[in-house]
């Protein structure tokens, strides 16, 4: 009988946890050919879900809880259940019920033909903001234009992964900045995708403010392009040439013209316009400096506070 791991990263779930365990867990229970265990990675919460986890945990030894002493994020969640699992298959998704769980039997049928990753591909929920799809989109077709790894529009963190790709992740792929959308893109595998429509939220509210997806954005950006950089080369050279241009002008109208202050503007003009472009280049070459930052500290990824029905451990 194979082993089955489902990997789900939690943070302040209190009022949907106990119905994602319930559906999740009849899920499993009829499953042919599998012994299947639920990993919740908990993210440390200022809620009851680490309460409310530990009785299920105490009732069901099936459950396992790995509870992180500070707030990693979405990411290092994932990672921290990637590192603590051992399973032949193992199913990643969120814990707010907007990934369904009966989608897991589709996704075990795609790894039973040979496929290595199963992938999903999310249609929005109907309560998604328009402005919320419309930045998604915008974000992914922006990152595929720059990267030479394509992901796709509507990538989702809810995938099946076979007990080779875990590995990897386990000893091979460390680095501290993770973009899992992309890391699953880039380890290629034999992969397949599966559509599935995100339902409305049971309870509760997105973890995802604005200013952490436009972290979560960048961090994309920079582990998987260099072309920011390169752009930034491109944009010197065109102002540089543009500035030269100018130069000759300017020294054309100081020797024939009288009206030399007329071009005030113009040049107050250009010197705003390049300075933000300078601004914005030191931006993009300040994140990739933090990212080599980041690596050179060594810190851990996560650290964890405690752990429930570890038994082997």
């Amino acid at each position: 009988m194979k082993t089955l791991t489902v990997i789900s990263p939690i943070y302040n779930e209190e009022s949907v946890i106990e119905a994602f365990y319930t559906e999740l867990s009849a899920v499993l229970s009829r499953l042919v050919g599998y012994h299947s265990t639920i990993l919740f990675v908990v993210d440390r919460c200022t809620d009851q879900t680490l309460p409310i986890l530990r009785r299920i945990a105490q009732k069901d030894p099936t459950v396992q809880v790995l509870a992180l002493s500070n707030r990693f994020g979405h990411q290092m969640s994932l990672l921290a259940g990637i590192d603590h699992c051992d399973a032949d298959v193992v199913v990643m998704m969120d814990g707010d019920l907007q990934h369904p769980p009966e989608l897991i039997p589709a996704m075990l049928e795609k790894y039973e033909q040979g496929y290595e990753i199963v992938y999903t591909l999310r249609e929005d929920a109907r309560q998604s903001s328009l402005f919320k799809r419309w930045t998604s989109r915008l974000f992914y077709r922006f990152i595929n234009w720059i990267s030479e790894i394509p992901i796709s529009e509507s990538a989702a963190d809810f995938r099946l992964v076979s007990r080779s790709v875990i590995e990897t992740f386990q000893t091979q792929i460390r680095e501290r900045n993770q973009f899992m959308r992309g890391l699953f893109s880039w380890v290629g595998f034999n992969s397949v995708g599966v559509r599935f429509r995100a339902r409305d939220r049971f309870a509760g509210t997105t973890k995802y403010s604005l200013r952490r997806m436009v972290r979560f954005g960048l961090h994309g950006i920079v582990a998987f392009s260099k072309r920011p950089l390169q752009l930034s080369i491109l944009a010197g050279t065109i102002f540089a040439f543009f500035s030269l241009i100018y130069a000759v002008i300017a020294f054309v109208q100081y020797f024939f013209y009288a009206s030399l202050p007329s071009g005030w503007t113009t040049l107050v003009i250009m010197i705003a316009l390049s300075t933000g472009i300078q601004l914005i280049c030191l931006g993009f070459i300040g994140e990739y400096i933090g990212a080599i930052f980041d690596e050179v500290k060594g810190r851990p990824h996560y650290l964890v506070s405690e752990k429930i029905n570890f038994n082997h451990e």
